[in-house]
């Protein structure tokens, strides 16, 4: 027997069920809420009425007491602040008193009662106000009775009090949240407002800063509310940072005086990295025992920086601060018992200081680089340029060498290419520095050029000492937190920044390192260019230099700098028949005659480096060079020497396309530049036919086409023969419809007969198409004059007529028409 209710009636019952269901579901919650604020105290609270399923309200009662509770609080300071402001002249003395007695007793008792009767919420409001009304005792304290006191005496012993009164307040009344934090912020006050009270100066207010910091970093350590803790650690970042820019400051008017200052917030700096807290994680600790080591560190830098400033002259005192931070650059590789983040926040400060003297240092290597391109005089003037920041210290070179010697020593891949740079730097800024005359500059920025050169073909040298492909630092790290500190964070020092590059994946170092080189190699052979533009003399010795130097470096690098050592040989080789060709006193023609040596030199040496990778990109540079001499050649007076140049370098292509790997490309080059030099020549012989600049195109361009239809019988006709009788039919077509005499549509008439039988024999589409359009439009131009001829000489109706008949006899054949037109449409497409 089946029970089974129908699927409607059975929807009817799950549908009540579950309005029951949700009218319990609130029932129960508004019971839950009526309990919970039972358990918060024993005031009376009425009992909820029946649930219902409307809708709920969008607060509670708890958050709605701390609204009236925070507004009534508010209200009663505004009034006590108006009072004692305000209406404060209308009473007597001894009223004043007796009304500021009574308020401030009653809202300082009124809380111990209300804790006792569980109301934590009143007392804490009626508390806060107490707090207020005692600062306004104060200040009516000093208004009234002590009028001439000194304000900031007297602001900082009231500050003291309130302080130790708020203390004891809220230490005896330990549930209120409000008067030991009062009393943390009140306590920032006494000591700086005495010394301005005193007098005492920057210096003074330094170390009164630095000593509420400290009371401030004890108080933290100590207590246990967070509220407390949160408000010294304010304090002490606050009053410790003032003191440390103070220290800063003051270190460079007063080094001695400062550099204690500056030491002893030091020591609390450290003192905070040892104690750092021990919660949150490993992690936690470790970034805030890191920055309060780094503050400590700068501070040091700082101090000793600045006494070294008194016994050092005045170029020497940003190399005096390098060498501090150098110091303390090595505190992790001097291991020492320090915890290992103390240790890297100590390296972090030495190295930001030390980055901040290589930034002073560094402007005079682009104005030695670019001083030169400043000249006003000619080239080979013998006129050198003008120093540019000859005003800066000659101790910059100083600074970027210690940096170099403090970064190479580092096993880190990004540490070794820094210090390759600043290497360069410091041989780039020498001569600007030292003021060398101009044959020591010019030796010495070849000298810089041939060390980096030889750096990027043997690179390996400076890879000595990186940890091996495939070694991590968090792995390097985590053995050295083994080996040493079993508590410390797994990460390493300073030189741990970056994961060493080399690992699965990246880039070896051998290459990082060899690129970097090479680019600064490139960069200081442009310098050495540009110094030595000045004479003709060094001009030759310098481009020479510079070309040993490349093919050396193309001969013993590797892989794709070997390739770019040997492109820029070819560059410097063009630089030096340049300024061969000028000390011949050439004229522009037969400077760009004597240009394509070089491309000519690139092809020959592509003929015995076939197989080389190295070829291609050095024969590209030749073409380079040879369209230098051809744009040479285009502005000089004499157009045939330009047809000469495109003929010559058209002859180098063509005996580089005679190579298999170089064929199609060189072939198409080779010809562009034969049909170029022909225009040339045609327009230097005055000649204005169109057929003889269009020809040279097309009989090549349809002797390549038979070439293809024969090794590919099913390539289109338009591809093989389409380009090529473009190139002379329809210029031709267009100098026929201006030309008055008879020959030129003739013979266009002739040729475009004879390309349309063709088409039609051999059932090419091209042919037949361009053929037949001429052919037409050439016999159009012809027949014109006599259709005007003859329509001028017939009756006006007559035309309009034969039109008339014409659209007949197309409309009775429209069908008939229409077969044929699809015919000849099916048979052009089945041509090639």
């Amino acid at each position: 027997m089946n029970n089974a209710l129908p699927p409607a009636d059975e929807l009817v019952l799950v549908d009540r069920e579950l309005a029951r269901l949700e009218a319990r579901r609130s029932q129960l919650l508004a019971r839950r809420a009526w309990l919970v604020h039972v358990l918060h105290g024993p005031a009376a609270f009425p009992a909820p009425a029946r649930a219902t399923t409307g809708p709920v309200g969008d607060s509670t009662p708890r958050s709605a007491q701390n609204v009236l509770l925070t507004l009534g609080g508010v209200l009663l300071t505004i009034a006590a602040l108006a009072f004692t402001l305000v209406s404060w002249g209308s009473m007597g003395i001894g009223g004043r008193a007796a009304v500021l007695a009574v308020v401030t007793s009653a809202a300082l008792a009124v809380p111990v009662v209300l804790l006792r009767r569980g109301l934590a919420s009143t007392a804490e409001v009626v508390a806060a106000l107490g707090v207020v009304l005692m600062v306004l005792d104060a200040y009516a304290l000093h208004r009234v009775a002590l009028p001439d006191t000194d304000g900031p005496a007297f602001a900082a012993v009231a500050s003291a009090v309130l302080a130790g009164a708020w203390t004891a307040y809220g230490t005896a009344l330990g549930r209120l949240r409000t008067p030991l934090p009062a009393a943390v912020v009140t306590a920032q006050l006494p000591l700086p407002l005495a010394v301005l009270a005193a007098d005492g100066g920057p210096l003074a207010l330094g170390w009164a800063a630095l000593a509420t910091a400290v009371v401030d970093l004890v108080v933290l350590l100590r207590a246990k509310s967070a509220a407390v803790r949160g408000t010294a650690a304010v304090g002490t970042g606050v009053l410790g940072g003032w003191a440390l820019l103070a220290g800063g400051g003051l270190s460079l008017s007063s080094p001695v005086p400062a550099g204690a200052l500056l030491l002893a917030s030091a020591a609390v700096a450290l003192f905070v990295a040892v104690r750092a807290p021990r919660g949150g994680g490993w992690e936690r600790v470790a970034r805030a025992a890191m920055a309060a080591s780094v503050v400590a560190g700068l501070a040091v830098a700082a101090a000793a920086g600045g006494v070294l400033r008194l016994a050092l002259p005045g170029d020497w005192e940003v190399p005096g601060y390098v060498l501090c931070a150098v110091l303390l650059a090595a505190v992790p590789r001097a291991g020492t018992a320090a915890p290992r983040a103390v240790r890297t926040g100590l390296a972090s400060a030495g190295a930001g200081v030390l980055a901040l003297g290589v930034l002073w240092a560094l402007p005079p290597v682009p104005a030695a680089l670019l001083g030169p391109l400043a000249r006003t005089s000619p080239v080979w003037s013998g006129t050198h340029a003008d120093r540019v920041l000859a005003w800066y210290p000659s101790t910059a070179p100083v600074v970027l060498l210690v940096a170099a010697a403090a970064f190479a020593v580092l096993p880190r891949l990004w540490s070794r290419c820094t210090a390759l740079f600043l290497a360069w730097a410091t041989l780039t800024a020498l001569p600007l520095s030292l003021e060398l005359p101009y044959a020591p500059t010019l030796a010495l920025q070849l000298l810089t050029t041939a060390t980096a050169l030889a750096v990027a073909s043997r690179p390996g040298r400076l890879v000595r000492g990186l940890p091996a492909p495939g070694a991590s630092d968090g792995e390097a790290a985590e053995r050295a937190a083994v080996a040493g500190d079993g508590n410390a964070p797994r990460w390493a020092g300073w030189g741990a920044v970056s994961a060493p590059v080399g690992a699965s994946g990246g880039v070896p170092p051998r290459e990082v390192l060899g690129w970097s080189a090479l680019g600064c190699g490139l960069v200081s052979a442009v310098g050495a260019v540009a110094v030595a533009l000045d004479t003709r003399g060094a001009t030759f010795a310098g481009l020479g230099v510079l070309l040993a130097l490349f093919v050396a470096g193309a001969f013993f690098s590797e892989g794709a700098r070997r390739t770019v050592a040997a492109c820029a040989a070819v560059v410097v080789a063009a630089g030096l028949v340049s300024a061969a060709a000028a000390t011949a006193e050439l004229q522009g023609g037969q400077t760009a005659l004597a240009l394509l040596l070089v491309p000519a030199a690139t092809a020959l040496l592509g003929t015995r480096l076939r197989r080389h990778r190295v070829a291609l990109p050095v024969e590209l540079t030749g073409a380079a060079v040879a369209l230098l001499a051809v744009s040479t050649a285009a502005t000089a007076s004499r157009p045939a020497v330009l047809a000469l140049v495109l003929a010559l370098a058209g002859v180098i292509a063509a005996a580089t396309a005679v190579r298999p790997e170089r064929r199609q490309f060189a072939s198409w080059t080779a010809g562009a530049l034969f049909l170029l030099a022909t225009w040339v020549r045609l327009a230097v012989w005055d000649v204005t036919t169109p057929e003889a600049y269009t020809l040279p195109v097309t009989v090549p361009a349809l002797v390549i086409g038979v070439l293809r239809r024969r090794r590919d019988p099913e390539a289109s006709s338009w591809v093989a023969y389409g380009p090529g009788l473009a190139a002379t039919l329809v210029p031709s077509l267009f100098a026929a419809w201006v030309d008055p005499d008879w020959q030129r549509p003739l013979l266009l008439g002739v040729a475009a007969l004879v390309v349309t039988l063709l088409g039609a024999r051999f059932r090419l589409q091209a042919l037949l198409v361009l053929g037949g359009t001429v052919l037409v439009l050439d016999g159009l131009h012809e027949l014109a004059p006599y259709v005007v001829q003859a329509v001028g000489a017939l009756p006006r109706w007559l035309p309009p007529a034969l039109a008339g008949l014409l659209l007949l006899a197309v409309g009775a054949t429209y069908e008939q028409r229409l077969r044929d037109a699809r015919r000849l449409r099916e048979r052009l497409g089945r041509m090639r």
